[in-house]
């Protein structure tokens, strides 16, 4: 039973690190070719729906990695999955340090509103959560390997 458990938690980290590198690698590249009153409702439609679901997943994420951690400490690979709650810890912290902040101000823009450095802010929020996805892709990569080795 705890392998479905391990595996369970291997996969939802694994769908939210996909969905990251999406937002990385393919939403924001294709919203940088649009005018620019286009990228601006974009991300902010982009930071409300996903500043609403992403914090739940990632906390969800960590507590999963967490329970793991704690309830398989005599098994094989718990030190990978140590390591990988602690990236994810360092995943939440950074995206409520850097990140968030920077999303809850782009959230609210619009054509009209946007402040004059709004590109330099959402190059900021890119180059953070450039980080972040690296960050989540070792947590995950951890895990998997944990998995593995049991």
């Amino acid at each position: 039973m705890f392998n479905v458990f391990e595996v369970f938690t291997t996969v939802t980290v694994g769908l939210m690190v996909g969905v990251e590198f999406s937002v990385a690698f393919v939403i924001n590249p294709i919203l940088g070719g649009l005018p620019d009153d286009s990228v601006v409702l974009a991300r902010a439609r982009g930071g409300r729906m996903l500043g609403a679901v992403m914090p739940v997943w990632y906390v969800t994420s960590l507590v999963l990695a967490g329970v793991w951690a704690v309830a398989g400490w005599h098994r094989p690979g718990t030190g990978l999955v140590v390591t990988a709650a602690g990236l994810l810890v360092l995943s939440v912290v950074m995206s409520l340090l850097l990140l968030v902040p920077i999303n809850n101000r782009g959230k609210t823009w619009t054509p009209e509103n946007r402040p004059a450095d709004w590109k330099e802010q959402a190059n900021r929020w890119d180059r953070y959560h450039y980080v972040r996805v690296a960050v989540v892709i070792g947590a995950f990569t951890l895990l998997v390997t944990a998995l593995t080795s049991a």
